[in-house]
């Protein structure tokens, strides 16, 4: 009998955990706890997708755009995009393989709503200030959430972070670049921004998902806490969110479209108005304005290029 069979599943547990304590990173063939391989597939799965089904709502204005320039910028991002997916999903593979299964069994996932895809990339682009407020606020959000993870436990996860994390802040400066543009226009392009916050304003509050009312260390969003794969809470995130942006919204003559948003000294936190959370969870069953639509647009690009990847694996093999 080998010195590993001679460990007991408690023991190996208990070394996993001193291990991440220690600050030690995870790799793919390390002995890990299922509860953790489970959590990081399901949610370096979910940021693969929600990379590439992310790009959509840009694409749309990829013909769109106001000048050449513009076309190029957000053209640029769009292929960004759909790159960070591909890394996670390679990301995601690897951690799927004990259990025989490979990227096209997450895309089957996709389709078939066992994997989501994140909240605002559900919602509808109805205008240039919309594409503009997407790389500025909504990759915003992304820097904060994902360089929450920069320091995680698992290995390859924490890698593949430094590279989106450093793209993103470009992309979040083409946004801004767009804004400020516009901010600075004619009062028609101030008003098309205002609007573009004034209903984007919830999906924002929505990002980092609700705050969680588990004390037990049970719920999914400890579990990511409690082995390190991330550190701050979603309401933690959240705050962050309305500290770095809020000001930045005001400053350029904008209102943010909640009369009760206030900073509270005393409680040293934002209060807010709470947004829809039945909404929120309608939208997770893929019933937002656009689920159905970037659904088939993905599902066709993936059934009509079914005969590369054919090609591809009579090649390889």
């Amino acid at each position: 009998m080998s010195i590993v069979s001679q460990i007991s599943e408690q023991e190996l547990q208990e070394q996993f955990e001193a291990r991440i304590a220690a600050g030690e990173k995870i790799e793919v063939d390390d002995w890990m706890p299922e509860e953790y391989r489970l959590a990081l597939i399901k949610l370096i799965s979910m940021h693969g997708i929600s990379e590439i089904m992310g790009a959509l709502p840009e694409k749309e204005w990829v013909p769109k755009a106001p000048t050449l320039y513009r076309k190029l910028g957000i053209m640029a991002k769009v292929q960004d995009e759909m790159g960070h997916g591909q890394l996670l999903l390679r990301v995601a593979e690897d951690l799927l393989k004990p259990y025989g299964k490979d990227r096209g069994d997450i895309m089957i996932d996709l389709f078939e709503g066992r994997l989501k895809f994140h909240n605002v990339f559900h919602m509808e682009t109805k205008s240039w200030g919309d594409a503009g407020l997407i790389g500025w606020l909504v990759d915003g959000s992304a820097i904060i959430s994902q360089t929450n993870m920069l320091g995680s436990s698992y290995g390859p996860y924490a890698r593949a972070l430094q590279r989106i994390c450093a793209e993103e802040v470009f992309h979040a400066q083409h946004g801004e670049a767009i804004i400020m543009a516009l901010a600075e226009g004619t009062p028609e392009q101030r008003a098309l921004v205002q609007d573009a916050v004034n209903r984007w304003w919830e999906s924002l509050l929505f990002f980092f998902g609700p705050a969680s009312k588990d004390t037990t260390g049970t719920s999914k969003q400890d579990l990511t806490i409690k082995y390190k794969i991330r550190v701050l809470t979603n309401e933690e995130l959240r705050q962050s969110f309305l500290t770095k942006y809020v000001p930045r919204i005001q400053s350029i003559g904008l209102t943010v479209p909640d009369p009760t948003l206030h900073f509270d000294e005393a409680q040293n936190k934002w209060i807010y108005q709470e947004p829809n959370w039945e909404y929120f969870k309608k939208i997770q069953r893929n019933e937002g304005p656009c689920s159905q639509e970037r659904l088939a647009l993905r599902r066709s690009s993936y059934e009509n290029n079914a005969w590369v990847r054919e090609a591809l694996t009579a090649l390889v093999n």
